[in-house]
């Protein structure tokens, strides 16, 4: 596996073996369901190295790495190491696996060059998947899961809900 620097070029991993990995964030797009969903099942894993999920883009993230293009953390999923490491596309997933106890083996399997391209073809299924999304909302469809933000709620008893967000501000016409 090998990390890239924050720049365009990629760069030969930096020497593994004396600087370890101890802990990884990775940064995510939290207006994209697909990347709050896999955040969600990430922080229900078992993890032999520690992961902040950090939204791609946030304050937070520009406070933390103020040397990254955020703009392509929100394009492509970036994941950082706490020596520097800056890991992205299928390298991010691999070295993402990588932390989960139960996946380190498929990590392993995914970083040789055959691997690889598994990885590379999910990663292009999903930005796939988050371009349809973002096509079909730009084309005022909406095309997304229902939001809470937006009004709607889920019981699994009675299923879908929606009270119209509150117009604390006036702004909400009436009709």
């Amino acid at each position: 596996m090998s990390a890239v620097t924050a720049g365009p070029r990629a760069t030969p991993d930096r020497d593994a073996a004396r600087v370890p990995v101890r802990r990884l964030t990775v940064l995510y797009d939290a207006g994209c369901e697909l990347c709050v969903f896999v955040r969600d099942w990430l922080n229900r894993q078992p993890q032999l190295v520690p992961l902040d999920l950090v939204p791609a883009g946030s304050g937070r993230a520009r406070a933390r790495f103020p040397g990254l293009d955020h703009r392509a953390t929100l394009e492509e999923i970036t994941v950082v190491g706490d020596a520097g490491q800056v890991y992205r596309g299928a390298a991010a997933w691999i070295v993402t696996l990588w932390a989960l106890r139960a996946h380190r083996p498929l990590a392993h399997r995914l970083s040789t060059p055959a691997g690889a391209r598994l990885a590379k073809g999910a990663v292009l299924a999903a930005a796939k998947w988050r371009g349809a999304y973002g096509g079909a909302r730009a084309a005022g469809w909406g095309g997304r899961s229902y939001r809470a933000a937006d009004g709607w709620s889920y019981d699994p008893r009675a299923g879908w809900t929606y009270t119209p967000p509150a117009c604390a501000d006036g702004s909400c016409s009436t009709g």
